[in-house]
C-alpha cells in the first residue's frame, strides 16, 4: 500500500518530466525565423539528452542562449535550462529560473508563440508545486498551462498537459477526474494522429488509476498496452511503468512478483546518477515488500540504504512511511522498545495519504496487542474500520463516476465519429460538385482567355489606327501650313534684299515655321519649348494686330517650365485660334492671357483666355478645326494608357469689364506619362 502512495506522488513529477522534454518547442516572435529555427532544431536534436544528460544540456543551452539575439529565442533556451534543474532536482535554483522566464514572459505582448512560453512557465511551476506537496496549486497551475497551450502553436504538447493534470487530480484523490483528463489527452493523441510513444504514459497513468480503484484486469489492460513500448521509452519513462506496475501486484499481494518490476527500475536508475531520488524510492518500495514477506533483515538493507537520502532532502511523506516500515520491523523482531520509541517521536504529516494512516493504524493496533493494551488496539482496529469502510466507499463512487465518464466519452466519441463519416460523405460530394465546378471553370477560363487574346489584338489595331490618324492629322496639319521647305527657300531669297528690320521679322518668322515644323513631329515637348514657341509667334503677329492687342503670361512661382511636360502644341494651337478667329478682326483692344499654376492635387492647370466675343460654332471665321482635332486624338490616346486622365474644357466666360470671351483649360495629372 506504501507503493501506491509513493507511486501516485511519483508518477506527477516524472510525468511532468516528460511533458518537459517534448512542451518546450513553443515560442514566439523571432528576431529572425532562422534564429527560432535553429532553437527547434536543436531541441529535436538533444530533447533526450534533458534526462539523459542534463548538466551537459544545460551548458549548451546556456552557450546558445548567449549567442541569441532574438529575446523570444533567449527565453526558450532558458526554459530548457529550467527542466535541466528539475531533473537534477535542483528545486531552488529551478525556482528562480521559472520566477526569471515567468516575469519576461507575462510583460510581453500577446502571440501565439509568446503563449506556449507562457504555458511552459505554467507547466513547470505545477511540477514544482508538485515536488513540494502544493497539489492544489500546481493543478491550478496545469490547468492554466493547457488553457495558454491551446492559445499557442504547439497543439501537440497539449496531451501531455493533460497527463499533468490528470496526475495531479490523482494525487489529490480525485482519480474520476483523473481518468476523464486521461482519457481526454488520450482522445487529443488519437485527433492530433500523435505517435504511439505519445500514448504510453497516458496508459500507464490509467492503470495507475484503476490499480487504486483495485480494478486489476483494467490495470493489466492499460499495463500491457504500455508496455509494448517499453524499448522506445526514456529513462523516467520505464521508471514510472516499472514502479507502478510493481506497485499493481504489491496491491494484489503478489509480493514476489512486485519485487521483481522493482529490482529492474533500482538496477535501471543505477545507470543515472541524477535519478538518485527515483532510486531511493525503489529502494523504500523494496523494503516494505521484505517486510510484508516477514524478512526484516533483507528490509533493514534497503532501508538503511534509502534513510540518508531522504533525511538530506527533508521528504515528510517519505521519512513517515520509512518510520512506518521500522515501526513493522520492530514488531517482526519483538523490539518492542524500538517500536515505542518511533511512535513517541513520529509525526504525521498533514498531506498524509488515507492509505498511509490506513498501514500506520495497523501496526499501531499489532503493537498494542503485542502490548497487553487492548483498549487501545481496539481503539486503532475501529478506526482502521471506519477508514476502510471511507475507502471503499469512495472507491465505490470513483469507480461509478469513471463508468458514468467513460459511457459519457465513448459516447461523445461515438458522435464524433458519426459527425467525421458525415462529413466525410459531405467532403466526398463536395469534391464530386468541385469537379464539375472545376470543368466549367477550365472552360470558363480558356474562354476568357481567348476572349483576352481577341481584345488585346482588337486594341493593338485601334492604338495602331489611333497613331496613324494622329500622325495624318498632323501632316494635314503641316500642310494646311503651306509647304514649309518651300517657304524656307523663298523667305531665305528674300531676306538677302531686305533691310536689317525687315530680315529680323523674316528670321523670327523662318524659326517659327522651322520649330513648328519640329514640334509637329514630337508627342510632348517642355513647357518651356511651348512657351517659347508662342512667344515667337505672338511677336510675328504683332503688326497684323495693332498697338491695342494686349499679351499677357501669368506662371505662378512653384512651376518650374524647364521640368514639366505636356503634349507639343497643347498652348500653340489654342492661341492660333484665338489670334486667327477671335481677334484679328475685333474691333476695340485685342487681349490674351495665359495663366499657368500648380493645381492642388500637384498636378499642372493651364489656361488659355482672350475677349474675341467667345466661341461661336456657326461662325465664318470658325476655321476648320484641324489642330483641336489633333490636340483631342493625340490626348484621347495617351488618357487610355494613364490612370488618371488629362482634361480639357473649351467654354465662353464673361470677363470683367463685361466683354465676352474664350477659355481653353488644361489639367495635367502629376506623373502622367506621354510613352505610347
Amino acid at each position: 500500500m506504501k507503493r501506491e502512495v509513493n507511486a501516485k506522488r511519483y508518477i506527477v513529477w516524472m510525468l511532468a518530466g516528460i511533458l518537459t522534454l517534448t512542451a518546450c518547442t513553443g515560442g514566439g516572435g523571432r528576431e529572425d525565423l532562422s534564429e527560432f529555427e535553429a532553437f527547434e532544431s536543436f531541441f529535436a536534436t538533444h530533447g533526450d539528452s534533458i534526462s539523459a544528460a542534463p548538466r551537459w544540456m544545460r551548458a549548451e543551452t546556456l552557450k546558445r542562449m548567449d549567442e541569441a539575439e532574438d529575446s523570444l529565442v533567449k527565453y526558450n533556451y532558458l526554459s530548457l535550462t529550467l527542466k535541466t534543474y528539475l531533473m537534477t532536482s535542483q528545486i531552488d535554483s529551478a525556482w528562480l529560473v521559472l520566477n526569471r522566464v515567468q516575469n519576461f514572459a507575462e510583460s510581453q505582448p500577446f502571440s501565439r508563440r509568446m503563449a506556449d512560453l507562457q504555458s511552459e512557465c505554467l507547466n513547470m511551476k505545477g511540477n514544482l508545486l508538485a515536488r513540494t506537496g502544493a497539489m492544489d496549486s500546481a493543478k491550478a497551475a496545469f490547468r492554466r498551462a493547457y488553457e495558454r497551450r491551446l492559445q499557442g502553436t504547439r497543439a501537440d504538447d497539449v496531451p501531455d498537459i493533460l497527463m499533468n493534470l490528470a496526475d495531479a487530480c490523482n494525487r489529490l484523490g480525485e482519480l474520476d477526474l483523473g481518468a476523464f483528463w486521461y482519457r481526454k489527452a488520450l482522445f487529443m493523441c488519437d485527433s492530433l494522429d500523435l505517435p504511439s510513444t505519445k500514448r504510453t504514459p497516458i496508459y500507464y497513468g490509467l492503470a495507475q488509476i484503476y490499480v487504486a480503484l483495485r480494478d486489476f484486469p483494467q490495470c493489466d489492460y492499460y499495463y500491457n498496452l504500455a508496455g509494448r513500448n517499453y524499448d522506445r521509452m526514456l529513462p523516467y519513462e520505464k521508471y514510472i511503468y516499472l514502479n507502478n506496475r510493481g506497485t499493481s501486484y504489491y496491491y494484489r499481494e503478489d509480493y514476489r512478483k512486485a519485487m521483481t518490476y522493482f529490482r529492474w527500475l533500482i538496477e535501471l536508475t543505477s545507470g543515472y546518477p541524477d535519478m538518485a531520488f527515483e532510486q531511493n524510492l525503489g529502494r523504500l518500495n523494496m523494503s516494505d515488500c521484505f517486510l510484508q514477506l516477514q524478512e526484516p533483515d533483507s528490509a533493514s538493507r534497503y532501508m538503511e540504504a534509502c534513510r540518508p537520502y531522504f533525511q538530506k532532502i527533508g521528504m515528510a511523506t517519505a521519512l513517515y512511511y520509512l518510520d512506518t516500515q521500522t515501526i513493522e520491523r520492530a514488531l517482526l523482531q519483538k523490539e518492542f522498545s524500538e517500536a515505542r520509541r518511533v511512535l513517541s517521536q513520529g509525526v504525521t504529516p498533514p498531506d498524509i495519504d488515507p492509505d498511509m494512516l490506513h498501514i500506520r493504524n495497523k501496526y499501531l493496533q499489532q503493537y498494542f496487542e503485542e502490548t497487553g493494551n487492548y483498549k487501545q488496539a481496539y481503539y486503532y482496529q475501529k478506526r482502521n474500520l471506519r477508514l476502510d469502510d471511507s475507502i471503499r466507499n469512495e472507491r465505490v463512487r470513483m469507480h461509478t463516476v469513471d463508468l458514468a465518464l467513460r459511457y459519457q466519452q465513448d459516447s461523445t466519441l461515438l458522435a464524433h465519429r458519426v459527425m467525421i463519416r458525415e462529413a466525410e460523405n459531405k467532403v466526398l460530394r463536395l469534391r464530386q460538385g468541385h469537379l464539375i465546378v472545376g470543368g466549367i471553370a477550365i472552360v470558363a477560363l480558356l474562354a476568357a482567355f481567348f476572349l483576352y487574346v481577341y481584345n488585346k489584338k482588337k486594341r493593338a489595331l485601334m492604338q495602331a489606327e489611333s497613331r496613324r490618324m494622329v500622325s495624318s492629322l498632323r501632316l494635314e496639319n503641316i500642310r494646311n501650313r503651306l509647304s514649309p521647305h518651300f517657304i524656307f527657300n523663298v523667305l531665305n531669297q528674300e531676306m538677302l534684299s531686305c533691310k536689317q528690320e525687315e530680315r529680323q521679322e523674316l528670321a523670327s518668322l523662318v524659326k517659327l515655321m522651322r520649330r513648328n515644323l519640329e514640334l509637329a513631329e514630337q508627342l510632348c515637348v517642355t513647357l518651356e519649348e511651348e512657351l517659347d514657341f508662342v512667344n515667337t509667334y505672338l511677336d510675328l503677329e504683332r503688326r497684323s494686330l495693332g498697338d491695342n492687342f494686349c499679351f499677357e503670361m501669368r506662371i505662378e512661382p512653384d512651376v518650374h517650365p524647364a521640368r514639366e511636360f505636356l503634349p507639343s502644341m497643347l498652348i500653340q494651337i489654342p492661341v492660333e485660334n484665338a489670334v486667327k478667329h477671335a481677334l484679328r478682326g475685333k474691333e476695340g483692344e485685342k487681349r490674351l492671357w495665359i495663366d499657368i499654376a500648380r493645381h492642388v492635387s500637384g498636378g499642372l492647370s493651364v489656361e488659355i483666355t482672350d475677349n474675341g466675343g467667345g466661341y461661336r460654332p456657326n461662325s465664318l471665321h470658325r476655321g476648320t478645326g484641324t489642330g483641336m482635332k489633333v490636340i483631342m486624338q493625340t490626348i484621347q490616346i495617351l488618357n487610355a494608357k494613364n490612370k488618371r486622365a488629362l482634361e480639357v474644357e473649351i467654354h465662353n466666360v464673361t470677363l470683367p469689364g463685361g466683354e465676352t470671351g474664350c477659355r481653353v483649360s488644361f489639367f495635367l495629372p502629376a506623373g502622367y506619362d506621354y510613352r505610347l
